[in-house]
């Protein structure tokens, strides 16, 4: 890791574009004062709009910020692109997690220079005065924040289908190049264009947002852990976290599966399917929902939420009502009877099947009869797979 990270130090100084032609002067219109190049306390680059980093980069817009900096939307000078910069906290932890996210997505780069894959394109990297900085194509919003301004009115079933395929090609892909992405939720789902239309929706009595294209990137490759990798005992957002993780029973491609499963259920219904934030309670959420964990998982846990094979867990308590009133068998949230639907929650229960080893493959979840209705145009090319055989 040392190894790669000098190497990685010494090329970030190349600025990421050892090929290309210096950039030309800016315009006089696109002049800017020199940035100041001050952090504040948290370690964020401070910026105005109009600034322009490396002579190349000049800042538009604020677009997000996390735990690891912020994202700006940027005119890149040379190629008269806009682009979206990821600027890294000037801190040592998240320029670490930046330049093992840089690997990874060299890597994606080198196997999928073209995108077919629909994981995210980075552009280029550099090193701003500590800063981390990342270029990405330019998307729209995420899956979860579009459903957030449409007030969590559900996608349509065709969408949520599309959406699911797109993303199950994608980690597939991962999976195939021995890599799990370990931190799959709809904020790491990109629709490549936010534009919809308003329709009056007669239940709710008022205009809904119906988006125009389903077409989605993934993003955030920051946790992406190879095979080979160490594995941290406990990976994902909450939410997404598959059994086998909060047992602490050791964790591979499939709890990417398991957190596909789980976002399938919030495109479909614009509800979180496990609504938690502690272990025992998602733990009994799981059993009212998917029925009891398996005896040989209970047995084989050093955690101390079962006893004698058996959740640990008071259904007579606040939270034991609480799970009890908010959770329900799954085939239950099936909004219809209809045979589209059937397959749709078929789907899901295969996804979070608890065993890891009992779970559907990527692979096999892309043979779904659910899949069987994408349309041919949205239909993605499985060329790759003679590639993956050969390696």
């Amino acid at each position: 890791m040392d190894a790669l990270t000098d190497e990685m130090d010494e090329s970030l100084s190349l600025n990421g574009r050892e090929n290309s032609p210096p950039p030309p002067p800016p315009l006089q219109s696109e002049q800017s004062r020199a940035p100041s190049i001050q952090d504040d306390e948290d370690g964020h680059l401070i910026y105005r709009h109009g600034d322009i980093l490396q002579s190349r980069y000049k800042i538009q817009s604020t677009l997000g910020e996390g735990t690891f900096g912020k994202v700006v939307k940027v005119k890149d000078l040379q190629s008269e692109e806009l682009l979206a910069l990821k600027i890294i906290k000037n801190v040592e932890k998240y320029r670490d997690a930046a330049k093992l996210e840089i690997n990874v997505l060299q890597k994606i780069n080198e196997k999928d220079p073209s995108c077919k894959h629909l994981c995210v394109k980075m552009k280029s990297w550099f090193n701003y005065h500590g800063h981390i900085c990342i270029a990405f194509e330019m998307l729209g919003l995420s899956v979860f924040d579009f459903l957030k301004e449409n007030n969590y009115q559900p996608y349509t079933l065709d969408q949520v289908r599309h959406m699911a395929y797109q993303l199950c090609y994608a980690v597939k892909f991962l999976h195939d190049n021995q890599l799990t992405h370990t931190d799959l939720k709809p904020e790491n789902i990109l629709l490549v264009d936010a534009d919809y239309e308003l329709v009056y929706n007669h239940k709710k009595k008022r205009d809904v947002r119906r988006l125009k294209s389903s077409e989605v990137r993934l993003i955030d490759f920051g946790s992406a852990t190879f095979d080979h990798e160490h594995h941290s005992t406990i990976v994902s957002t909450r939410h997404y976290r598959a059994p086998e993780v909060i047992l602490e029973l050791g964790w591979s491609h499939p709890c990417d599966v398991w957190s596909i499963g789980c976002i399938m259920f919030e495109l479909y219904l614009g509800l979180t399917l496990f609504q938690t934030h502690d272990n025992r309670e998602h733990l009994a959420m799981m059993e009212r929902i998917l029925g009891t964990i398996p005896y040989k998982m209970a047995r084989r846990t050093k955690t101390k939420y079962f006893y004698h094979g058996k959740l640990d867990w008071d259904e007579k308590s606040s939270a034991g009502r609480y799970v009890r009133e908010n959770c329900k068998p799954l085939t239950r949230y099936m909004i219809s009877d209809d045979e589209d639907h059937r397959q749709l929650f078929n789907l899901i229960q295969k996804m979070l099947e608890y065993d890891p080893n009992d779970r559907i493959s990527l692979s096999e979840a892309l043979r779904h009869p659910f899949f069987d209705k994408i349309p041919r145009e949205q239909r993605l090319s499985d060329s790759y797979r003679e590639h993956s055989s050969e390696r």
